[in-house]
Parts: C-alpha cells; structure tokens; sequence
C-alpha cells in the first residue's frame, strides 16, 4: 500500500480562499483540490440549487426527441421503454416510463434477459416490439453501438431514441435522436450524466412543453440520486446536485418501492454510501439473480404493501447473490493458484457454470487482492461472456480495444467493460490481454494507492471542521470523502481485534496532549502490533460521525497505519 499526499495548490489560491470563506487553510486546500478556487465556486459547491441545472435543450437532439415523442402520444403510437438490467438502466426505464404514463397510457416497458440476451439493444426485444404494436423504443443506458440493431427496427417501421452516457464508437446508429454527452459533436455543458441522468433530462425538456417547473420533477431524483451512487459517475456538477437532491427525497418522501427497500434498514438518514451499499445492491440484485423486471416493478409500484412484498423477494434475490458470490469467488482465487498466476500482470479466469449475474463482483473481488486489472468469464449460449474490472489509473476499456481483433463485442468505460467471445479465440485473448496490460500499465499502478488530502493535528478536529465537512456531502469520484494523515499518534491502552476472525482493529488513540478519540480499522486487524506498548505510529483516515443508541461521537475511520 503506497500513501501519496496530493500535490498542494498554490499558497496563493489557499490564502485566497480561507479569507473569502473565514476558513483554516486546510480546509481551502481541499476545495482548491477540488476546484473549488472562488467564493462564487465555493458558494455553488456548498450550496447546491435546481436552479444549477443546465437547460435540456442544450443536448444534442433533445428537439427531435421531444417532437418524435410528442408526435407518438398525438398519433396514438405505442412507446416501448427500454434499458439495460443493472441499476442506472433499470432506475432510467422506471423514470421515464413513470412520468410518461402520468398523462399518456400507451407507454410499456422492457428489460432485457442477462443471459437469453445479454446487455444493451436486442433482436428479441425488437421482435417483441413488432409483435407487439410498438413503433418508437426509448432507449436508456445502452443503444449507443447499436447501429445493426436500429438498422432491424428501421425495416419494421419502428424508430428509436437513444439516451445513452457510453463511449460513441466511429459510427452512429441510425436513430431519430440520439441524446449522449459523450458525442464528439454535443457541446453540452456536463458530460458525465449516467443514462438515468440523460432520462432525467428529457423529462425536464417534455415537461416544460406541459409548463411543469423543475420543482414538479423533484420526486423523481430518488431514482436519479440511486443511479448516480450505483454507476460510480463524478461527483461533480450537475450529478451532486442531481444527487443532493435525490438524497433528500430519498430521505423525506421516496417512491414506495424505495422506501420498502429502506424499510428493513434501521438509519435515521441514508447518505450516498448507504445508497451504494444498500439500496443500489438490491436494485441490482434483480437483474443478476432473476430479472431486472422484478426490479422496475418495484421501482414503479404505488401501492406500499404491494412493494414491500416485492422488496422482500428481492430481499431473497440478494441473499442469493452473496452465496453465490462468495462461491465463485472461493472457486476463481483456487483458480489462479492451481494455474500458478499470482505473479501476472492481469486475472482471466473462465468456469463454463459461474453464475453470469455475479462475475462483475467477483472480478471486483479478486482486484482486492490480486491488484491488477481482472476479467472473468462464463458460458453465455454458445459463447463466453465475460465482465472487466479495472485498477485506479488503468484504461481497462482501451486495453481491450488493443485486443478487439480476438473479441465478438464489447462497451463499457475506463473501470468496467463487459464482453462476448468464441470460445476457440479465449486462449489467445488471454495472452494479449496479459502482454497488452503488461506493455501498457505503469509500474506505480500495481500497488494500491491511498491518496491523502492533507496532513492534520488532533486539535484540528473541531465541531466546524466536523460541519463543515459534512457539507462536502454527497461524496464519489472527484469529490471524495477527505482522507487525513496525523502523525506521532499513541494508542491510549485500548487497542483491540474485533470481528469472527480478528480482521478489525480498534483503538482509542491520542496525539501528545490532544483529547482521546475512538478509532476503527476495518480489515486492519493484523496492524494491531504496531501500536503496542505506547509506540507512536501514523495513520491515514476519514472523520466519521457515529450513531449508537441516540448519542453522536465522532470516530476515525482508518484506512492504514504504519
């Protein structure tokens, strides 16, 4: 584990900051770090409002799909919404359809089969259309490269509008709209929207046609703020107040299905790691184990008895997933070992029976301890299918496009990809991804990295401090929880194991004469050595608030010692 302390901005800027803001220069120099440079910066930041939302019609398209959409419910057309299985895909076609169905009935929805069908656009789905009366499919979450597949549906007189947050490949389906940020030539203002993100965007831009405010849309953030949490997107721009917003609803008035899902979770207030934690899992969990219908139903359900019952059997969904998981994951660890390839510079593991909905986690899995970008495959029809995880720093998605020449298909981003393989090319796939990663990953990105924020005193961690940080919230990429380094720390005496295994470490720590504060590591357990006998040692951490039994005490979470 390396412990890097980001680069320090300018003396400057710092100065600059703490006086506008009446703040210590520290905490300037984590908004400076975040880009956070003016008091108007700090001011959007600190303070996140609807009226920060750009204007919908700023994204390429937006027109045309506004009009196609209008001129279907004119004309009586039936509207298929369609979207992927994971989280950001099945929130996405629960926003959208939802709000549609408010004043226009002829509107349905579909979620591809994980395995009869695989991600994004299918034939099958197209047939259901055609079989079915439908002639415009609203994509979300996927369609960006599916350029044969909108080919299918142009025969059958169906159109298609495609809201997708994907990497655009050289060529663009044929479509009546295609709504994605990442297109070359859109110059919306944010680009890193996850696909409920683009739904959201065209329900602001349909409902203004109806004089709806952006104040009628807020009860649909809840959705918006899971698929935020779930997708790993920035949190940054129009995504944290996205999400801001999304907490609050979530908190005060969520939809049913959301509340039921809650229900069983005893938390006065959710933040962005429990909806990654609890919630988007659950959403998921669907998708991998049955269908990711079970979860739009839940998703777009009134009636609250009616939802609980749902979320209970969702509940069963990823009570299944965690066996399943762990399962796999014991069987793909045994794998590597008997291959003797620990020392690789990647994981691609293959079982014909690995259950398809779960390799992304266990890919995940393996990374937290072999640190190294990681595929796992499984039989998919007549092929393998396989998911990809990635280490911070390395293009996962381009090491693959290095290696396309050996793949069926693939899509995904810098951190995760999905892809179809024949299984007579899975052996020299193998080895070009290994030399591909081998050639390409600099030395540094094999050894996780704790990147610290600052370095800070005891006596820094004030009751403001302590408010203030909270008001970073809600925390993800680009705007993560701070993580200090105090030095010359000493355990007080106290310092414990905690956990079946002894995996967890807890302390009750000083630094000269500062006030004693509670610390926990989780997984640290095997450090406990190291703060022994009063010896001082340093240590990297995030400052937590800790609820027990109606008293609040602030806690450190750390995450090393040495």
């Amino acid at each position: 584990m390396r412990w890097t302390i980001k680069p320090k901005p300018s003396e400057d800027k710092i100065k600059h900051l703490a006086q506008a803001l009446q703040v210590e220069d520290f905490v300037a120099q984590l908004l400076v770090q975040r880009g956070i440079e003016t008091f108007e910066d700090a001011k959007l930041f600190f303070r996140p409002s609807l009226e920060h939302l750009h204007d919908p019609y700023l994204m390429k398209d937006m027109d045309k799909a506004v009009a196609r959409i209008e001129q279907a419910i004119e004309n009586q057309e039936r509207i298929l919404v369609f979207g992927d299985y994971d989280v950001d895909g099945t929130t996405a076609v629960s926003l959208v359809s939802s709000y549609l169905k408010t004043y226009y009935p002829e509107v349905a929805t579909y979620i591809p089969d994980r395995y009869d069908e695989g991600y994004g656009v299918s034939f099958k789905g197209i047939d259901f259309a055609d079989d079915n009366g439908f002639t415009l499919i609203i994509a979300l979450d996927c369609g960006i490269k599916s350029i044969d597949h909108v080919a299918y549906a142009k025969e059958r007189n169906i159109d298609f509008i495609i809201c997708d947050h994907h990497r655009p490949g050289n060529t663009l389906p044929d479509a009546v709209a295609i709504l994605d940020p990442k297109r070359d030539d859109c110059t919306y203002p944010y680009d890193e929207l996850c696909g409920c993100g683009i739904g959201f965007k065209l329900i602001q831009a349909l409902g203004s046609n109806r004089q709806q405010t952006i104040d009628d849309l807020v009860p649909y953030l809840d959705l918006v703020a899971a698929a935020i949490a779930a997708d790993i997107v920035p949190m940054t721009g129009e995504n944290r107040v996205l999400a801001y917003f999304g907490l609050q609803v979530i908190n005060e008035n969520p939809r049913p299905g959301i509340k039921a899902l809650v229900y069983q979770v005893k938390k006065q207030t959710l933040d962005i790691t429990d909806v990654v934690f609890i919630i988007a899992p659950r959403i998921n969990a669907a998708g991998r184990i049955k269908h990711g219908n079970h979860a739009v139903e839940l998703l777009t359900e009134f009636n609250f008895e009616q939802a609980q019952q749902f979320a209970s059997e969702i509940e069963q969904y990823n009570s299944d997933r965690k066996d399943l998981d762990k399962q796999i994951t014991k069987e793909a660890f045994n794998q590597i070992e008997e291959n003797n390839e620990q020392d690789r510079f990647t994981s691609v593991v293959f079982q014909e029976n690995w259950h398809k909905g779960v390799i992304g986690i266990v890919a995940s899995r393996l990374i937290e301890t072999y640190y190294r970008p990681t595929l796992v495959f499984t039989q998919s029809g007549d092929k393998y299918a396989a998911s990809a995880r990635s280490v911070k720093g390395f293009d996962v998605y381009n090491a693959l496009e290095a290696c396309s020449e050996h793949l069926e298909q693939f899509g995904g981003h810098m951190y995760a990809a999905g892809m179809t393989i024949k299984p007579e090319n899975y052996p020299a796939f193998k080895e070009a991804f290994e030399k591909q990663v081998q050639d390409t990953i600099p030395e540094n990105l094999r050894v996780p990295e704790i990147e610290i924020d600052a370095e800070i005193n005891f006596t820094d961690i004030t009751p403001k401090l302590i408010r203030l940080l909270k008001q970073f919230e809600p925390f993800g990429p680009l705007n993560m929880t701070p993580v200090f380094l105090t030095k010359n720390i000493t355990d007080t005496g106290y310092a414990k194991t905690l956990g079946a295994d002894d995996e967890h470490l807890k302390l009750f720590v000083k630094q000269n004469n500062s006030e004693g504060i509670t610390a926990i590591g989780f997984g640290l357990g095997d450090k406990i050595g190291l703060t022994k006998n009063h010896q001082p040692f340093q240590a990297v951490y995030c400052i937590d608030e800790n609820e027990w039994k109606g008293t609040t005490t602030v806690q450190l979470r750390l995450k090393n010692i040495k």
